[in-house]
């Protein structure tokens, strides 16, 4: 196959990958909420140096999960533009 012909398919795989990874962040919001109440993130002046990592850790798990998403779609359309 020729790079112009793989090249709307590699575009149609990242926008999937996209759009399910965006979709499965609505699944991981209510378990990061859960996780916040259960470790006491409101209250920041009764935790330990490790549940503030802890709960540091918990905040930055959905720009990460983002950034692996963009990550993944933008590495499927350049893999595919290397063939």
């Amino acid at each position: 196959m020729k790079k112009a012909q793989t090249m709307p398919l590699a575009i149609l795989t990242a926008l999937g990958i996209f759009i399910i990874g965006f979709t499965m962040i609505n699944f991981l919001l209510p378990e990061i909420d859960t996780f916040r109440i259960a470790m006491g993130c409101a209250n920041v002046v009764s935790l330990t140096d490790g549940g503030k990592v802890l709960c540091l850790i918990g905040d930055g798990a959905i720009p990460y999960f983002i950034l692996g998403i963009v990550s993944l779609s933008i590495g499927g359309i350049i893999a595919r533009m290397k063939l």
